[in-house]
């Protein structure tokens, strides 16, 4: 039962972590390499909110609300310009990590710091004693899913945003404003990725470069999924499962290399990866 607990929460933790990925690529067609830099900025978020003496509900807040900031300047200032350069766009967020794993660095140094977590102890379950916060990250994934399945399906926005996912230039003649859509699309994956480094904080340690790993496990869920939520958390689900086992019977290090490892395959096997057909 400890194994199936693992494997639940790990795929929710990956789910959480995805998902901002997701969002970006759906719409905008691009992979936001930043993302593991907007990741590292939720850790900060979280260790400079936990300083201060914020409740937790005020540093997931402050999270989101910093990636929100930084993800409009970077899509205005940076990501805009770029739109019918795919390519370099894809660069320039890959720059755009690099540079915010500077700044922490220069503003933060590089010793690893630790924040402790908002929830500790363990509860019994199904006769398996289990960590409480690992058992929190899944209710946390099921809200994200949940909210974005109605922001995409019961609101405005999500009209539009469907739209333009399916044909910007008709949504366009139809008078969607598609660069407000992405401004706020590109805001709102950059609010989802520091929230997602906030919520994953307790977990690890709080570094300039704790993004980077989780970035290429997104990376290649994000790619065997297509464009839909649903196949995300089926990917997060199985190939999740199979880092889980793997690191347990197997080897920690071959644990690591498993999601790339088995989306590669599936993408050499079955193009459209878990997307439906």
């Amino acid at each position: 039962m400890s194994i199936l607990l693992d494997i639940l929460t790990t795929a929710a933790i990956l789910y959480v972590v995805a998902a901002g990925l997701m969002i970006i690529f759906g719409v905008m067609k691009i992979i936001n390499f930043a993302h593991g830099g907007f990741l590292t900025v939720g850790g900060y978020s979280t260790l400079i909110g936990t300083m201060i003496g914020l409740n937790v509900w005020s540093v997931l807040l402050m999270a989101f609300g910093t990636g929100f900031f930084f993800g409009l300047l970077i899509e205005r200032f940076v990501v805009r310009p770029l739109y019918s350069r795919p390519l370099d766009a894809i660069l320039a967020t890959w720059g755009l990590g690099i540079i915010l794993g500077q700044v922490i660095t220069i503003v933060f140094g590089r010793e690893v710091q630790v924040v402790p977590s908002p929830i500790s102890g363990a509860s019994e379950l199904f006769g398996v004693s289990y960590s409480q916060y690992r058992l929190i990250l899944v209710i946390a994934a099921l809200i994200i899913a949940g909210g974005l399945t109605l922001l995409l399906g019961k609101t405005r926005l999500g009209l539009e945003t469907r739209a333009v996912i399916m044909n910007e230039t008709l949504a366009r003649a139809l008078g969607i404003n598609s660069s407000l859509v992405r401004l706020i699309t590109f805001s709102l994956g950059a609010a989802l990725a520091s929230l997602a480094g906030a919520l994953i904080t307790p977990l690890s340690s709080v570094d300039p470069n704790m993004g980077v790993p989780w970035l290429i496990n997104a990376f290649m869920l994000v790619m065997v999924s297509g464009v839909s939520f649903m196949s995300l958390a089926i990917a997060c689900l199985v190939l999740g499962g199979a880092q889980v086992l793997v690191s347990t019977y197997a080897n920690p290090v071959l644990g690591g290399m498993t999601i790339a490892v088995l989306a590669a395959l599936m993408l050499r096997l079955r193009p459209k990866g878990f997307a439906r057909e």
